[in-house]
């Protein structure tokens, strides 16, 4: 049975939820964009765009308390409430207002993404005095050739874009499993790095807290810090964490792991007690596969979702969306899931490691998702494109809007799911041909089409070069849409990594005010050493 009617909650009501030690799913309905400037401490976004691909994964519990945060005027959460209710969300509430309502309140928003983890990193840092090394002096380190190593603790797409001159990928959630390969000599000095400063952070005291006997380091504000000095960074490099891992040690690299985990009183739980959480009514248990994507690809445990251990902890709200919530952390070898526990456990969620996941559960290669279906529209290949406008057929683009500026076909027109009803040429239109990067954002495109009398819809999700070899017209429209109507991009000091500085300089103080923002409630979450 669905949820016939919408609740109102007020802003001081949501704020009492938040605390109250019960699981709430509190989601941002808005576009990327409008989220990215302002929204609540604890709030996961999903965007209406993505909802119902989204929330499956995020909000699995069909009966947890859930909030919806969108538009003064309500029409957005109205929208969103109705895809929920029938998909079987049995609790869902509406905050009266919106984000305006919240302000009125005088309750404070927040700018940027992955808060209360970004919070944390620089509580943590106040918390464990984290040794750290400015981009000057590293840079003398490096060119008096110091036997030290750098490590670059994001994942390997974000250090592929720039990193430090030397560094190696090493993503955190890799660290307490691979350091012994690649600093084998108690003597190396070891430096942490990421963008800016919370991974570098994290990353360090990761290696400190399991007790190696390296000095390690952070670089203080990344690479955006090693810019800011006028120092190169390199671009496009490669080199990574080395893959095998000798058997040699990890006896004592598990001994080092459990004991740091069971420091901040995580569980470590059998394959009874794991079937059993996931059977219970009143929790939600999410199953995280903290391993690298390459070993994700071969197969993991049924219903878990790949979440990189360092991505996990830095970015703990794109993969978990009900605040309370239980976390169960697997991998294969024993060491990976308990030191990322550990930092779960400082952020205040209940965490445990499942020690046989791999011994006792079915295995599968599924990511959780929502099944694709195809009915209603009729997916065209390039070639077909030109005939279809040619007979009257409107083009719509849904991809990236700063996708759509750099190249699309000549005559189509951007939007965005929640902003459909305002296209000009609806209702008369009853013909649209989509164009998307994947086929399940035209799907739900396509249901809100629908309901403003489209009765044929066409779908295309080939890129730029597909288009192109099949002769169709191209343009670029550098102003078009405009800032405005970019609704899911966020402009928050988007540049720093492409060479503005007074981006770089507001970024780097922006995380570094977070502590300033946030009230006694909120850090009081966090289960830090005093």
């Amino acid at each position: 049975m669905k949820q016939s009617t919408e609740k109102k909650i007020t802003p001081t009501t949501l704020k009492q939820w938040l605390h109250d030690g019960q699981e709430v799913a509190v989601l941002d309905i808005r576009e990327h964009g409008q989220y990215g400037e302002e929204h609540l401490f604890y709030i996961v976004s999903i965007p209406y765009s993505k909802l119902e691909i989204e929330v499956v994964r995020l909000v699995p519990n069909k009966n947890v308390r859930m909030v919806l945060v969108g538009d003064e005027q309500g029409a957005l959460s109205n929208k969103a409430f109705k895809r929920l209710s029938a998909m079987g969300y049995q609790n869902i509430q509406v905050l009266d207002g919106g984000m305006p309502a919240w302000k009125k309140a005088g309750l404070e928003v927040f700018a940027g993404v992955n808060l209360p983890s970004k919070a944390f990193g620089e509580l943590a840092e106040h918390a464990f005095n984290t040794p750290r090394i400015t981009a000057l002096e590293l840079n003398q380190k490096i060119a008096a050739k110091e036997n030290m190593v750098i490590l670059d603790g994001r994942p390997f797409v974000e250090y592929k874009k720039m990193s430090i001159p030397t560094a190696v990928c090493c993503p955190n959630g890799e660290l307490a499993l691979r350091i012994d390969e690649i600093a084998p000599d108690p003597e190396t000095t070891i430096v942490i790095n990421c963008a800016g400063r919370t991974r570098s952070i994290i990353g360090a005291q990761t290696l400190i807290n399991l007790g190696i006997p390296n000095k390690v380091l952070a670089l203080e504000n990344g690479t955006q810090g090693w810019y800011l000095q006028d120092l190169p960074l390199d671009h496009g490099q490669t080199r990574k964490y080395p893959e095998e891992i000798s058997d040699a040690g990890m006896d004592a690299r598990r001994s080092r792991a459990k004991t740091l985990a069971e420091k901040h009183q995580v569980q470590f739980v059998d394959h009874t007690t794991v079937q059993s959480w996931l059977k219970d009514q009143n929790r939600t248990t999410f199953l995280c596969d903290v391993r690298t994507p390459e070993e994700f690809a071969k197969g993991t445990v049924s219903g878990a979702q790949h979440t990189p251990g360092g991505q996990l902890v830095q970015a703990t709200d794109q993969y978990v969306g009900i605040k309370g919530a239980r976390l169960v952390l697997i991998d294969d070898e024993g060491v990976r899931a308990p030191a990322m526990a550990s930092w779960l456990a400082m952020l205040g969620w209940e965490v445990a490691v499942w020690v046989d996941a791999f011994k006792h559960a079915s295995t599968s290669t599924q990511d959780i998702k929502v099944a694709a279906t195809n009915e209603g529209i009729t997916q065209t290949r390039s070639e077909e494109i030109a005939a279809l406008m040619n007979a009257g057929v409107k083009v719509i683009d849904l991809r990236p809007s700063m996708k759509f500026r750099e190249s699309h076909i000549l005559g189509a027109s951007w939007s965005i799911r929640p902003n459909l009803s305002e296209l000009a040429l609806l209702p008369q239109q009853k013909s649209i041909l989509l164009i998307s990067e994947d086929i399940e954002t035209a799907q739900l495109a396509s249901i809100d089409l629908r309901e403003l009398g489209v009765n044929e819809i066409y779908v295309n999700v080939d890129a730029p070069s597909t288009w192109k070899a099949a002769e169709l017209p191209m343009e670029s429209s550098p102003n078009s849409p405009s800032n405005e109507q970019c609704i899911d991009y966020l402009f928050f000091v988007h540049d720093r990594h492409d060479g503005n500085k007074a981006a770089a300089r507001q970024y780097l103080a922006w995380e570094m005010n977070l502590l300033a923002q946030i009230d006694e409630q909120e850090k009081n979450t966090y289960k830090l050493p005093h």
